[in-house]
């Protein structure tokens, strides 16, 4: 086989295998967005879009926003977005818990108008000590839900590759349905 005709030949591989990746996260969004229109099913949130960085300023303070990282106004926008494009799907949100953290607390509270603080979903970024006793209660918190409705949780990208094995883009979430040896089991993804 030729070099021209090897790179056909790849770049036709590698072009099916991106449709096919493309095509399965398309079902999976879809697949996602079912079981959330049915209820009794978990969708756990990475934070709406922040301004510029990684973790928090050193110092930080959870009673203080200022010290904090925050949304961004395209942060606002996405979270705002997220609440209307749930309205407009017809999910039903019947509970909504977050981090302590304000970028978590206004995620939730302007995608569901309202949010509890829960523990669990508190980011261990700067102390992975934490991070077992928070992944399992989480997880039993997500194995109860039965419903009706939807179970949302805010919270950040090292609790939910901690408990999901998967890496959300900043207000991504993951539809997840209660119950199994894990805890739940992963329906889909959805991009806001």
């Amino acid at each position: 086989m030729t070099a021209l005709r090897l790179r056909a030949v790849l770049a036709t591989a590698a072009a099916v295998a991106i449709a096919a990746f493309a095509s399965a996260a398309a079902a999976s969004t879809e697949t996602a967005w079912t079981a959330l229109k049915a209820g009794g099913h978990v969708l756990i949130v990475r934070h709406a879009q922040t301004v510029p960085g990684i973790g928090d300023p050193p110092g930080f303070r959870l009673d203080d926003c200022a010290t904090q990282r925050n949304l961004s106004d395209a942060g606002r926008a996405q979270a705002k977005a997220m609440g209307e494009r749930l309205a407009d799907e017809g999910v039903r949100i019947d509970e909504a818990l977050s981090s302590s953290w304000c970028r978590c607390l206004d995620t939730a509270r302007l995608a569901f108008g309202r949010a509890a603080a829960f523990a669990p979903l508190d980011s261990f970024f700067d102390d992975r000590r934490s991070e077992p006793r928070q992944t399992a209660a989480l997880r039993e918190r997500i194995r109860a839900w039965r419903g009706p409705g939807t179970l949302a949780l805010v919270t950040h990208q090292v609790n939910v590759t901690a408990l999901t094995g998967q890496v959300p883009a900043m207000g991504e979430a993951l539809v997840l349905k209660p119950g199994g040896p894990d805890g739940f089991a992963l329906v889909g993804r959805i991009r806001f």
